[in-house]
């Protein structure tokens, strides 16, 4: 065994560890979460006193809001790495050729992470307001009731879902059988199959966007929340290749030979530019429906800036925007191997506290939550998405040996 795949195997079997001993945490709060209310309301009674209803009722809620969080999250990365593939073969992009094996192993994640995430929607969909009280309250509001019809919402779930698997394989398999035929059609394929998957990107994943985590307040709308979880979900995927790449390249890694610093330099741009592009949308989002104060459109914002998640709200902005726009300013900090890591480890921390401020004060209240469950499920999802990352990736060669674009790419200079 070579000293590559042996370091394959150990990170294999050192994430299937931390994924079987978190999952199995979040399981067990699944299955006794009755028990464990109940001894968490004793000992809140006994150390603290009074009232114990903080504690009392919520466990099941809180690990499925987590489960939800951590399932979108690992969808939404894999599904970057299908857009992010398809961007670059529709504008003719050859600079990240050599590369490109790390966001197709990104885009195979889809039908594991799909299924995860569609069993969370159709087993748990009480935890979305309108299940138990319909999106018509108002009187005004017959669409949305008639929109958020349980059977209706799951089987859009499973549509989208499924169209993304599909697009996924095809282009990654194009990709792949590239490799033993050399056919230059497989790229013209790709091309066509791309601008097709850029179109149903925009629609589905609005939509999903929009039934996923925007229905979790169902009288609340805004009309930039697609774009915003765009802008999240593409600097998050940028983060991700950035840190998959500096790992694969270390050690006499399989991209030792391939992904150079100019590559590194580019993404940099990349991850500065949608830092703010990021800001941009957030600031818009906020400061038109803080300008209007409509009640249907503040009432997402008032408990996430006037009560307990006010500084959550303060670090989200820090680590999406603050953070990598100020270190990334001068060029030399987008070469660095060790700057570039931290800063795509920090965007995907604050990826993370974003979706994390989506969620909670709409399923668990004003009061943010941070604990043993919180942890699990980060384990849990990230050990699951490094698990099967690196089985994607040991399928087939670090490099699209016979693709056209490829000897530009080795030899890019920016």
């Amino acid at each position: 065994m070579s000293s590559r795949q042996a370091i394959s195997v150990s990170a294999s079997q050192t994430l299937t560890k931390i994924a079987l001993v978190s999952g199995l945490t979040l399981l067990c709060g699944v299955v006794f979460s009755s028990p464990i209310e109940k001894l968490s309301t004793k000992l809140w009674a006994k150390f603290f006193g009074g009232n114990s209803a903080a504690v009392s009722g919520e466990l099941l809620e809180r690990i499925w809001s987590n489960m939800l969080i951590g399932s979108f999250f690992l969808v939404t990365l894999a599904l970057g790495g299908v857009l992010y593939i398809a961007i670059s073969y529709v504008v003719g992009a050859g600079w990240n050729t050599a590369f490109r094996r790390v966001p197709e192993a990104m885009a195979g994640l889809l039908p594991i992470t799909g299924m995860t995430l569609f069993v969370v929607l159709a087993i748990h969909m009480q935890q979305y307001g309108w299940h138990h009280h319909g999106a018509g309250d108002a009187g005004t509001f017959w669409f949305k009731e008639l929109w958020l019809t349980p059977g209706f919402w799951l089987i859009r779930a499973a549509i989208i879902l499924l169209l993304w698997t599909l697009f996924a394989k095809r282009i990654v398999s194009n990709s792949r059988q590239q490799d033993a035929t050399g056919h230059k059609n497989l790229t013209t394929s790709n091309v066509r199959l791309s601008a097709l998957f850029l179109v149903v990107f925009g629609l589905s994943f609005s939509v999903a966007s929009w039934d996923w985590i925007m229905a979790l307040d169902p009288m609340w709308f805004s009309t930039v929340w697609a774009t915003y979880h765009f802008s999240g979900l593409f600097q998050a995927t940028l983060a991700v290749i950035i840190l998959f790449s500096l790992l694969l390249r270390r050690n006499e890694g399989p991209l030792e030979n391939i992904f150079n610093d100019e590559h590194l330099h580019d993404l940099g741009k990349l991850m500065i530019g949608f830092s703010c592009f990021w800001m941009y949308i957030w600031f818009c989002q906020y400061m038109l429906i803080w300008y209007a104060n409509i009640p249907e459109e503040t009432a997402y914002f008032i408990p996430r800036t006037q009560t307990s998640w006010g500084p959550v709200m303060i670090l989200n902005i820090t680590l999406n925007w603050g953070i990598p726009f100020l270190v990334l300013l001068p060029r030399s900090a987008k070469r660095s191997r060790g700057i570039m890591m931290k800063v795509a480890c920090v965007v995907l921390v604050g990826r993370w506290v974003d979706l994390y401020i989506m969620v909670f004060p709409s399923t668990m209240g004003n009061t943010p939550l941070f604990g043993i469950w919180e942890v699990a499920s980060i384990c849990f999802f990230a050990s699951l998405f490094g698990l099967c990352f690196t089985r994607a990736f040991a399928t087939a060669n670090p490099a699209p040996q016979q693709d056209p674009y490829l000897p530009e790419s080795c030899h890019y200079h920016c």
